[in-house]
């Protein structure tokens, strides 16, 4: 990505708050010409007062001098200020336009992309960004103007000797185009590996009982001091870079100033020109040079932004894999069944996890699924929800292609509990309520008895106002579960799908959750995939999967009397 068409993006999110930067950017300009007026004010103040001693020059120019002051520390205020408004509006804005966007990406797309590495576009880049938008990019603006009508000075009071400016900028600014790809290639690098100490970070925090159950804290600590170890490099390399700067550009500036001290010197002594003159004149030069250091101090963040501003816009021009068609209508509420059509699922390396599938489910049916690891029974109930979107042929609810509807309308109309609990860093009441925040309190009592977790839950320190941890932490997987399925019942969903709810648990947790399932199937269209098979055989159906195919589906006893694939996998279990 060019920085040309970096900047044209960059403006499209910084468009609503143009009128403030317009504000800001005409006291930047008057901010300019203030410092340019105290710089042409040193003529009269050595020519005027020292030199040829006027009293009315000495009575007017303190006055003159504090109302400079007092304008310029004004417009200083109004423009510091709006661009730090304008700079935080611009994070919260890439902040909640990335997390939105992050959160329409498929299965696929979380599954690809480490969880450190989207937290660190989401933090670590877009403040580099806000620093480049708001304190570089619009410090370089101000500068030039600083420069203009510095220079603008410096011509009237003696051109001859201004023309040495336009050797000594064209000087100082090889350095800084040169430190520039430099800062840019490295920021780079140090970005990806923050990336790469976020994924570390992420890894060990969630997965500290693993650590600790292989004594592997040292390993971990080696792996996390190596990445840090290569950030360390790579930073002290910017930074020497960036220390290097300023000491050429001082060089640079010193060299002019000598050769302008001694040509002017030569016109003072001469009397071609006078010592305020030639002193307004070099405080003037100096005052614009300055500008020209200052955007070698913020080159750095600049390329860090705009490095910064190119990672962030390869998150946000990925776009969802599955998404509403065109014209896409609302899906009917669910009364008849669900058939799947000659159906067909590979991932994107061409791998194909399910074959040929036709299956009609009729509403208020229970049907479990099972199959040896790798059969494509949790691929199958991701197609339903699309979270994955079928290859060939379809699903149809109510005869109706599921891609044709809105996947919100698609989605109320389902509920999960699944193997993996995930719950929030929140009230038990609060998930509990994730489906339906308006819930009354008395609809969470509810559903939290037929979950069987309302006499576990009065028991808790605060109740249902009990925070619970990051993923329930502070709870028995048990107790996880049935506030999960708790969740599930509040929704009311018609359409449920079980992905080895119970696999997890000890017998007397099963138990528990087992009876809550029950108290949740009633009513529902449910597709419950099995581990343990002496939980699915009462089932109405069951359907076996292999090598993503169905090989034999019936009842318990019916598939028993088959000597089929499912006597096998009962026979290994129990047998």
């Amino acid at each position: 990505m060019t920085n040309k068409e970096i900047f044209k993006r960059l403006y499209q999110v910084i468009r609503p708050y143009q009128f403030k930067l317009i504000i800001a950017m005409l006291s930047m300009i008057c901010v300019a010409g203030f410092t340019a007026a105290q710089a042409y004010l040193v003529k009269d103040l050595l020519d005027k007062i020292f030199i040829d001693k006027n009293l009315f020059y000495l009575k007017l120019l303190p006055f003159v001098v504090v109302v400079i002051f007092f304008l310029k520390g004004i417009v200083y205020y109004i423009y510091t200020f709006l661009l730090e408004q304008v700079g935080q509006s611009v994070i919260r804005d890439f902040r909640v336009k990335i997390f939105n966007h992050i959160h329409e990406q498929s299965l696929t797309f979380f599954n690809s992309m480490p969880t450190g590495t989207l937290m660190s576009r989401i933090i670590s880049d877009v403040t580099l960004l806000q620093q480049a938008v708001s304190n570089a990019l619009v410090g370089v603006v101000r500068d030039f103007f600083q420069v203009i009508f510095l220079l603008v000075v410096v011509f009237y009071m003696n051109w001859q000797l201004a023309m040495i400016s336009f050797v000594v900028l064209p000087m100082a600014a090889l350095p800084i185009v040169k430190f520039g790809r430099l800062f840019r290639k490295l920021s780079t690098s140090t970005q990806e590996e923050v990336a790469n100490i976020s994924n570390i970070l992420h890894e060990t925090i969630t997965g500290h009982r693993i650590v600790k159950a292989f004594t592997k804290e040292q390993y971990e600590g080696n792996r996390f001091f190596n990445q840090v170890r290569n950030l360390f490099s790579l930073t002290i390399k910017d930074a020497k870079y960036r220390c290097i700067q300023h000491p050429l550009m001082e060089l640079i500036g010193g060299l002019a100033i000598a050769v302008i001290i001694w040509f002017g010197g030569i016109g003072v002594i001469h009397g071609n020109s006078t010592p305020g003159t030639f002193f307004a004149f070099l405080t003037a030069l100096i005052a614009a040079y300055e500008p020209v250091k200052g955007v070698t101090r913020v080159n750095s963040t600049i390329q860090q932004g705009l490095a910064a501003a190119t990672r962030v816009f390869a998150i946000l021009d990925m776009k969802p894999e599955i998404q509403d068609k065109e014209n896409a209508i609302q899906l009917p509420a669910f009364t008849t069944d669900i058939e799947f059509k000659q159906l067909n699922f590979s991932y994107k390396d061409g791998t194909q996890v399910l074959k040929n599938i036709n299956l009609k489910v009729p509403v208020g049916e229970a049907i479990a699924i099972v199959g040896p690891s790798g059969a494509g029974k949790t691929t199958l109930t991701n197609l339903i929800p699309r979270f994955l979107e079928v290859t060939e042929g379809s699903i149809l609810i109510g005869g109706i292609d599921i891609r044709d509807v809105t996947m919100k309308s698609l989605r109320d109309q389902i509920a999960m509990v699944t193997q993996q609990t995930i719950l929030f860093n929140d009230t038990v009441r609060n998930n509990i309520a994730y489906g339906d925040h308006a819930a009354s309190e008395d609809a969470i009592f509810q559903a939290a008895r037929a979950a069987h977790a309302y006499d576990f839950i009065q028991a808790l320190p605060d109740g249902f106002d009990t925070l619970i941890g990051e993923s329930g932490a502070r709870l028995s997987g048990g107790q996880r579960q049935r506030i999960s399925i708790a969740r599930a019942i509040l929704k009311d969903a018609p359409i449920l799908i079980l992905d080895e709810a119970t696999s997890s648990l000890d017998t007397e947790s099963e138990r528990e959750v087992q009876k809550a399932l029950e108290n949740l199937i009633k009513d529902r269209t449910t597709f419950v995939i099995a581990h343990r098979l002496s939980t699915i055989k009462n089932a109405a159906r069951i359907i076996v999967l292999k090598d993503g195919v169905i090989v034999e589906q019936g009842t318990h006893d019916s598939l028993i009397a088959q000597e089929g694939e499912y006597e096998l996998l009962y026979n290994m279990q129990y047998k």
